[in-house]
């Protein structure tokens, strides 16, 4: 998709077929010179605008693509060392390029270089490598060099010369050393591990400074050119009175570490040869010997103490290490050599450089995701980690960052715009290293969002939620829905309807068109309705509109239009009877009064009270419960007939209440049973279990007795009476019946349930029959 997206790019839809087919073969074929590396040699010290390269040739690119396309070439770093000419092609060297001084520290120079098209946006890696030629000739530090050298060395003895330095590196670099004709030494020359070829004076007889005090050897220095070239320095030998021993130092080879941000006069490092002698020849000094002269500017040595100290500023993109050897001579002349090797640490002292290459000034709001707004590159001269650089974009913006190659990044968008919501981006680039202590940079880019009308309208809120009391007043106000529309014109003008939904009742509320206005069409009743939704739609002017929806719930709040309803006793009753015995104690349970509320919260709590009776000290009335009980033990003098009112209230605002009429008899049918079992609470004695256990079981196993011959009879009357009922149906009175749980349950009154009701209780009644008149001959409580 990629590739097809550059063809049309460079093939721009023409009335000429062919000249499109033309461009987009042209186009594959750029498209796939890119994907390598063009790669070039030229010599050094080439005069400026030298021939380096034909372009349009090794890319197979019509001269004419070159002007049409913009193609130029970028270099990298801040110097442009190479110019392009769109007319011809032609790649050449803008300057006479010198190896040695564009890279000093390496064996190969590779500059690298970039071609760069646009319409469709390319980019071309090439390498141009500078060959070196042999322009530099080997160079000693010191053109004469001085050797004291006691009369007692031994043949065989070795002695270190200050090397030659070569610019030029390869065969055109330092190759060899040779020493002229002489009676006493020889030259040695080695190569150390790091591949540098150093040179050693080798005494091969012994020296008498009686028969020759001084001894001048010229040494060469000569490299592997064609021709070669060399350089020349002066030996000088000064041969020493007998001194027996030499300085020795505590290690060959010194190797420390150091950091490049270290300061001046930091120490590095502390060499130390010892020499047995007394006075003057036991006197040790320290000097360099066989350094550059650019670790001599960064190291300065202490020649009393061998202290070695920073002196100047180090740098690891410079050099990451410097060798040194250090000479320490007695008073007598003797010396001994050690090697200092210093290795610099890389620290992240070098923030990353972001470069723009290409930019896209405005973009549509409608633009697809991955749209290329703009080319960068980022570059970091520290190593390792602190030259391993990331870029992130600040801030929570709809653009991404795709790495490219050679640490080019595109800036993408990656989701969609909205030119309501941002106009245009203040795009913050930050490139920060990984090193410990990370360094960044900062690149602004600003983009502008062109305006698509693609906004809807929207609600403040999803769910907008209303009140209002029930019985309420038709065409009520009781709100307003609010859309707004970050358009501008007829589509940010907002009206307001409410969605049909089929099968529905037409719905009790509507909806101003202009202001959205919330209006109740009818009163509304709480114990009906508690609540209701519906959807509001909210739509532009656009063309086609676009709209959005939100839901408008409608909670009716209670009011107190309903006043307690009793359910036991029945209000159609005249007056409820009850009985109580005699014997009856304080707290004894009479009846409880059962009424519900049909309005919610405090509307429907209900609360009892005794409002007349014919004894007020007698009874008493539980506030919550409704149930009627004794309030003291009732006496032979209290009236047999008792009347009770007891009024239920609700909680409300203003309170609505009801009355319940009890009608409480007084009998003393049951005490002599009571006080057989013990039970007599008129007596004043406790029974004495010990005496009485006997007669208590048999009394209990006679009552059992009894009670099983009752319930036969029963069922044989029962049987008897079945078989004659069609005949004596009508002629039969009518029998004691009692009335237990499946009896209440008939009447629809759940005493047991949740509610205003209190906990349930069960009633035991029977009813005489035959007279013509109907009252409770016995009623108590049935306990679990």
């Amino acid at each position: 998709g990629w590739l097809f997206w550059r063809v049309m790019a460079c093939g721009r839809p023409s009335r000429d077929s062919k000249r499109q087919v033309i461009l987009f073969i042209l186009c594959v074929c750029v498209y796939h010179s890119g994907a390598e590396t063009l790669r070039y040699s030229l010599p050094e010290e080439m005069e400026r605008d030298s021939f380096v390269a034909n372009i349009a040739n090794d890319l197979g690119v019509p001269l004419s693509q070159l002007a049409a396309r913009k193609a130029r070439v970028v270099s990298e770093g801040n110097e442009q060392l190479f110019r392009l000419n769109q007319n011809t092609g032609v790649l050449t060297a803008k300057e006479s390029l010198d190896r040695e001084e564009i890279c000093p520290q390496s064996d190969t120079c590779t500059l690298v270089f970039k071609i760069f098209f646009e319409n469709p946006l390319q980019l071309i890696r090439g390498e141009v490598e500078v060959r070196d030629i042999n322009d530099n000739s080997p160079v000693f530090p010191e053109k004469e060099m001085v050797l004291e050298i006691p009369e007692t060395t031994s043949p065989g003895s070795r002695f270190p010369l200050e090397c030659a330095q070569d610019k030029d590196v390869g065969i055109n670099g330092l190759q060899n050393y040779t020493l002229a004709p002489n009676p006493h030494f020889s030259l040695a020359i080695g190569t150390g591990k790091d591949g540098v070829k150093y040179v050693e004076l080798v005494l091969q007889r012994q020296l008498d400074r009686e028969e020759q005090g001084e001894l001048n050897l010229l040494l060469t220095a000569i490299d592997g050119g064609s021709p070669p070239r060399s350089g020349t320095a002066q030996v000088r030998i000064v041969v020493v009175d007998a001194n027996d021993n030499i300085p020795v130092f505590e290690r060959e080879t010194y190797e420390v570490r150091v950091a490049e941000n270290s300061p001046l006069e930091q120490l590095v490092v502390r060499v130390a040869a010892a020499d047995p002698d007394e006075g003057s020849n036991g006197k040790v000094r320290y000097a360099f010997t066989q350094t550059s002269e650019r670790s001599r500017q960064l190291f300065q040595l202490n020649p009393a103490t061998g202290e070695i100290r920073v002196a100047g500023n180090l740098d690891f993109e410079e050099a990451k290490n410097h060798k040194m050897v250090v000479k320490a001579t007695d008073g007598g002349g003797l010396s001994a050599h050690c090697k200092v090797q210093v290795e610099v640490l890389d620290v992240n002292d070098n923030a990353p450089e972001i470069a723009l290459t290409s930019l896209t000034a405005s973009i549509p709001e409608d633009a697809p995701p991955r749209t290329v707004v703009a080319l960068f590159s980022v570059r970091d001269r520290d190593s390792g980690d602190n030259g391993r650089t990331e870029c992130s974009i600040d801030g929570d913006l709809p653009f991404s960052l795709t790495p490219t190659f050679d640490n080019y990044y595109e800036l993408r968008t990656n989701a969609a715009l909205d030119r309501e919501r941002t106009a245009q981006y203040n795009i913050t680039i930050t490139a920060t290293d990984w090193g410990k202590t990370r360094l960044s940079s900062r690149e602004s880019i600003f983009v502008q969002i062109s305006d698509v009308n693609d906004n809807p309208p929207e609600f403040t809120q999803e769910v907008y939620t209303m009140s209002v009391t029930e019985n309420n007043s038709p065409m009520l106000r009781i709100g307003s829905m609010n859309a707004t529309d970050a358009d501008a014109g007829k589509n940010a003008r907002v009206s307001y309807t409410l969605v049909r939904q089929e099968g529905k009742e037409q719905p009790e509320v509507s909806v101003n068109a202009e202001n959205g206005d919330v209006y109740v069409l009818r009163p509304l009743d709480y114990e009906k309705v508690r609540a209701f939704e519906v959807t509001v739609r909210a739509a532009d002017g656009g063309s086609p509109p676009l709209s959005a929806q939100a839901v408008l719930r409608i909670v009716v709040r209670d009011e107190n239009d309903n006043a307690p309803v009793l359910l036991h006793p029945p209000p159609d009753s005249s007056a409820a009877g009850e009985l109580v015995p005699r014997w009856a104690p304080s707290g004894y349970l009479v009846a409880k009064v059962v009424a519900v509320d049909a309005d919610a919260g405090q509307n429907a709590w209900l609360s009892y009270e005794l409002a007349k009776a014919t004894e007020p000290g007698l009874f008493r009335v539980g506030l919550h419960s409704g149930e009627v009980r004794t309030a003291r033990a009732v006496t032979e003098r209290d009236a047999a007939r008792q009347r009770l009112i007891v009024l239920v209230r609700d909680r409300g605002q203003p309170s609505r209440s009801a009355t319940a009429t009890l009608a409480v008899a007084l009998v003393d049918d049951f005490s002599d049973a009571f006080h057989q079992l013990g039970h007599d609470p008129a007596s004043g004695q406790q029974p004495q279990l010990a005496e009485e256990e006997m007669l208590t079981t048999y009394l209990i196993a006679s009552l059992c007795c009894v009670s099983s011959l009752f319930l036969l009879s029963v069922l044989v009357f029962t049987a008897n009476t079945l078989c004659k009922a069609r005949v004596r149906a009508e002629l039969s009175p009518p029998s004691p019946s009692c009335y237990a749980e499946g009896d209440f349950a008939s009447d629809g009154v759940d005493v047991g349930g949740t509610g205003t009701l209190s906990p349930a209780y069960r009633y035991e009644m029977c009813l005489t029959s035959g007279s013509g008149r109907s009252e409770f001959q016995f009623l108590r409580p049935v306990l679990p």
